[in-house]
């Protein structure tokens, strides 16, 4: 199996989960190939963040929701297509589901991309 973060980024944020108010979320969407498959998954991790030297990201607070799977390989059309048509509302909606929310205009870092 290989996993591939093809697009991350840190983005100001908010969330209160497992009693910890998270002030930043990190968003990825993320491939895996095994076996002549492939799957997405659209992802939304929050953390703490106290200052702009805290980057201890935790993962208790991590949401998935897989939105491809099929026989195949990576296609990066196809993650063009995810990035720039629902990713953002999709991890909006991930989001919600915790009553979070991630400040899009407000980005903690570059993106990256793989």
């Amino acid at each position: 199996m290989k996993v591939i973060d093809v697009y991350s980024q840190y983005f100001a944020a908010k969330a209160f989960i497992n009693d910890l108010q998270r002030n930043a979320a990190l968003v990825f969407l993320q491939a895996v190939s095994e076996e002549g498959s492939i799957s997405y998954t659209v992802n939304v991790n929050f953390w703490p963040y106290r200052d702009e030297t805290d980057w201890g990201v935790t993962y208790d607070a991590l949401y998935t929701k897989e939105i491809y799977r099929a026989k195949g390989r990576r296609s990066r059309k196809r993650e063009q297509e995810i990035l720039e048509g629902d990713f953002r509302k999709l991890v909006d909606e991930l989001a919600a589901e915790v009553n979070g929310q991630v400040f899009w205009d407000k980005p903690l870092r570059e993106a990256r991309y793989d």
